[in-house]
C-alpha cells in the first residue's frame, strides 16, 4: 500500500529540504532529521492530516516540534517556507563567483547562505583573514583567487 497523497508530497518536500541543506554543508543532523521525517510519513498508512487533527504528528517517529510545524505549515497553505527561502536563487554577481579559482557553485551558495558573504569586498575580506581555508570544499590558493578578485572588479594592473 502507498502512502497517502498528503504524506508522499510532504516526503517530497521534506526530501528536498534535505538535499539544499546538503549541498549548503548544513549540520548533518538537520539534513538526517528531514530525511527521517519524510522516511516516517512515507511509511504511515493514515493520512497525515488526520494526525495533525489529533495533535499527535510528534507522536509520529522521527516528527519533533520542528517537522511538525512545517507539516502544518503545508497543512495549512501548501507550502513550506524553509524550502522556499532555501530554494531562493542566488544574486547574479554572487552566482560568478563560482567561476573564480577555488570555489564551486555549492561553495558560493554555501559562503552566501551560511556565511552570509554577499559582497566582492566580503569574499576578499574572509579570503585575507585565511578562515576560507578552513571551509570545506575549497581546493585553491587564496592569492590566486585574490588576484582574480581584483580582476574581477576590474583592479587588476597586470
Amino acid at each position: 500500500m502507498t502512502a497517502p497523497q498528503n504524506n508522499q508530497r510532504i516526503a517530497a518536500l521534506f526530501r528536498s529540504i534535505a538535499e539544499l541543506l546538503a549541498a549548503q554543508r548544513a549540520n548533518p543532523y538537520r539534513v538526517r532529521a528531514y530525511r527521517r521525517g519524510a522516511d516516517s510519513l512515507l511509511a504511515l498508512d493514515e493520512d497525515v492530516a488526520e494526525v495533525a487533527k489529533r495533535n499527535a504528528l510528534e507522536d509520529l517517529e522521527g516528527i519533533g516540534k520542528d517537522l511538525s510545524d512545517k507539516i502544518e505549515e503545508f497543512l495549512r497553505t501548501g507550502k513550506i517556507q524553509t524550502l522556499e527561502a532555501l530554494r531562493t536563487p542566488l544574486p547574479d554577481q554572487v552566482r560568478a563567483w563560482a567561476r573564480l579559482p577555488g570555489l564551486s557553485d555549492s561553495l558560493v551558495a554555501y559562503l552566501y547562505g551560511r556565511l552570509n558573504i554577499a559582497t566582492l569586498s566580503d569574499l576578499e575580506q574572509l579570503v585575507r583573514s585565511h578562515m576560507l581555508r578552513t571551509v570545506p570544499g575549497f581546493s585553491g590558493s587564496e592569492e590566486d583567487l585574490l588576484h582574480a578578485i581584483r580582476a574581477l572588479r576590474g583592479q587588476d594592473i597586470r
